[in-house]
């Protein structure tokens, strides 16, 4: 099977199981869903929609957050993963969109990256969920699927390699949903530690099938370690 024609099946699957797909996390602006993907780093989106309600509740775009003190901020978020870091980063970088852009979220990607907290798989989930553009977000679900889906080489071994051959090989049309399908999968079936194989609709198409029966052998194939980018 050719890379193209592993694609082009693989795409196929996703365009028909789940043609409608959007982001788990749950907000109602363009800044809210910003500091979802920050505090969603390193942790679930089913915990970040617990604290989230109540957190855009007291603060719900980047004026308000500005004025609050990093201690205000922590008290909503520390239940989530590193909450000390990220409390800080929350209001540094409310307090930068009001000084240089009046409140509201660039889609420039390099604006995005000069925000304190935003690294370049957050920059590239606001461009693509909240500004439609064509951008591929790499967290540790989606370099792991595309490992072990043959979508990339092996070489492949940063976010960022990963990210370069997905965008390469994908339609642009696709790719802004692409992210979400490569994800889910690798949120519900294609798990890090016991893919379940048997319920998986692309085994005849994915050479690393069967891993489920060995479990040692898909964390190998999932790239090892920890891949997921900064924020």
């Amino acid at each position: 099977m050719t890379k193209k024609q592993r694609y082009d099946a693989i795409l196929s699957y996703f365009r028909e199981e789940m043609p409608e797909v959007q982001t788990e996390l749950e907000f109602g602006s363009i800044f809210q869903l910003l500091v979802a993907v920050v505090l969603s780093a390193q942790c679930t989106d089913k915990r970040i929609n617990q604290v989230t309600p109540e957190l855009f509740r007291h603060y719900p775009d980047a004026k308000t957050m500005a004025k609050a003190e990093v201690d205000e901020v922590l008290e909503y978020i520390k239940s989530v993963s590193y909450p000390n870091a990220k409390a800080a980063h929350l209001v540094q970088m409310a307090r930068m969109l009001v000084e240089r852009h009046n409140g509201e979220v660039p889609s420039d990607m390099n604006l995005l990256l000069d925000l304190p907290g935003v690294g370049r798989k957050t920059a590239n989930v606001i461009q693509s969920v909240a500004f439609g553009k064509s951008t591929m977000a790499v967290d540790t679900h989606v370099f792991r699927v595309s490992h072990r889906l043959g979508l990339v080489v092996a070489k492949a071994d940063t976010p960022y390699k990963v990210e370069q051959e997905l965008v390469k090989n994908i339609p642009a049309e696709d790719i802004p949903r692409a992210h979400h399908w490569l994800l889910l999968h690798g949120r519900y079936v294609c798990t890090a530690r016991r893919p379940h194989c048997e319920r998986c609709g692309l085994n005849a198409v994915c050479p690393s099938a069967s891993l489920s029966a060995n479990p040692s052998a898909s964390l190998s194939s999932s790239g090892g370690g920890n891949h997921s980018q900064h924020a």
